[in-house]
C-alpha cells in the first residue's frame, strides 16, 4: 500500500474516490482540509488547491467537493474505528494521531470542565497533516551543530509556519543518534542518546507508542506528553545526552529548559519565528538569548529560489553558513 493509499483509506467512500481520481503526488501533498458544507481545499505543492468534483484539481471553489457533515463524522469513525472514546485524551488536545504519524485536527464545539477543554463534540472541521519523513535534509545543517569535542551544541531552530522545522528536527534527531561517517576523509561522529518529548506526536508520529518515522537506534520518545514535564521525566529515567522538543514557548517550558541545562544534557529545539529580532520580542526567549543559551540558531525561511536554510548563526549571532544547505 502507497503512501497516498494509506491516507486515502480513512475517508468514507464518496470522498475517497474523489481523493483516489485526483493527479496528486503524495510527497507534495500537505494537507487536506475538510469543513462541513464548503468545497475541499489541499494545501497541494506549496499553495492551496480545491479537490474537483471530477477528480481534477481546480483553482474554482465552484467546481470543488463539497464536504458534507457526514463525510466528516464518517471519516472520525474510519479514524476511531467506531471507538472515538480510545482518543479521548487526545480529543482534549484539538487532534487524532493514525498510523503512519499523520496528524488530523479537529475543530467543533468544546466542553468544558471548570476552565479547561474536557473534550470537543459537534465537530465540523478536520486538518488532515500529512507526515513526511525526508531522511538526509539535515545533512547540510549538522556539521555545524557540533562544537569542540564533537559535543553536540544547544542548538534552536528558529522557523515561521509551514517551512520544515519538524522535518528538520526529525533528521536531525536521527542522525545525531545514529553518528556514523558523512564522507571519506570526514571524523566518525559518534552517536548520542536522544530523548524526545513528542507532545502532539508530530516528530516521531508514534501510533500505539510506537514511533512510524525513523529517530535513530539511541531515541527513547515521550508521546503525547507536556514538555514541561517530559523534559524532567526523561531525564530522571532515561539518562539522555540530548533532549529534543518542537515549539516552546511558555514560561513552564523556558523553565524545565534551564533544568535540562543545569543536568548536563544538550538541548535541540524549535520555536515560530522569522528572525533573531523575533526572538528579541519575545520577552522569555530574549532572556535566553542574551545570557547565549543556546550555542547555534538554524534561521528557517519559505522554500525559494534561495534555499530553505537562510542563515546558521552561533551564540553571538555571527553568521557561520547560510542559504541552500538543506
Amino acid at each position: 500500500m502507497s503512501k497516498l493509499e494509506e491516507i486515502v483509506k480513512i475517508f468514507p467512500l464518496g470522498l475517497r474516490q474523489v481523493l483516489q481520481a485526483l493527479p496528486l503526488d503524495f510527497e507534495g501533498l500537505q494537507e487536506i482540509r475538510l469543513r462541513a458544507e464548503r468545497p475541499l481545499l489541499l494545501q497541494y505543492q506549496g499553495r492551496e488547491i480545491f479537490g474537483g468534483r471530477e477528480g481534477e484539481l481546480t483553482d474554482k471553489a465552484g467546481r470543488a467537493y463539497k464536504v458534507s457533515l457526514r463525510d466528516i463524522r464518517e471519516t472520525l469513525e474510519m479514524v476511531g474505528r467506531h471507538s472515538l472514546y480510545a482518543f479521548e485524551e487526545e480529543l482534549r488536545q484539538g487532534f487524532l494521531t493514525i498510523q503512519g504519524g499523520h496528524r488530523i485536527g479537529l475543530a467543533g464545539r468544546t466542553v468544558l470542565e471548570g476552565n479547561k477543554v474536557r473534550s470537543v463534540k459537534y465537530i465540523s472541521f478536520l486538518n488532515v497533516r500529512l507526515s513526511h519523513e525526508v531522511r538526509g535534509c539535515g545533512d547540510g545543517v549538522l556539521p555545524f551543530l557540533y562544537g569542540k569535542g564533537g559535543q553536540v551544541c544547544h542548538t534552536l531552530i528558529i522557523s515561521p509556519p509551514r517551512c520544515g522545522k519538524t522535518t528538520l528536527l526529525r533528521d536531525l534527531i536521527r542522525q545525531i543518534s545514529d553518528g556514523g561517517q558523512k564522507g571519506e576523509g570526514q571524523p566518525l561522529r559518534p552517536g548520542h542518546t536522544v530523548g524526545v518529548v513528542d507532545e502532539r506526536s508530530e516528530i516521531g508520529g508514534c501510533y500505539l507508542g510506537v514511533p512510524t518515522n525513523d529517530l535513530g537506534i539511541r531515541t527513547d520518545v515521550l508521546d503525547c506528553c507536556p514538555k514541561t514535564e517530559g523534559m524532567m521525566m526523561l531525564i530522571r529515567s532515561m539518562s539522555p545526552e540530548v533532549v529534543a522538543v518542537d515549539e516552546i514557548g511558555s514560561y513552564e517550558e523556558i523553565h524545565a529548559i534551564e533544568a535540562v541545562l543545569h543536568c548536563g544534557c544538550r538541548l535541540l529545539a524549535t520555536v515560530h519565528g522569522s528572525s533573531m529580532e523575533d526572538m528579541l520580542g519575545k520577552p522569555l526567549l530574549k532572556k535566553l538569548v542574551q545570557e547565549q543559551v543556546f550555542e547555534r540558531y538554524v534561521i528557517l525561511q519559505r522554500p525559494g529560489s534561495e534555499g530553505w536554510v537562510r542563515q546558521i548563526l552561533d551564540g553571538q549571532g555571527q553568521i557561520l553558513a547560510g542559504g541552500n544547505l538543506c
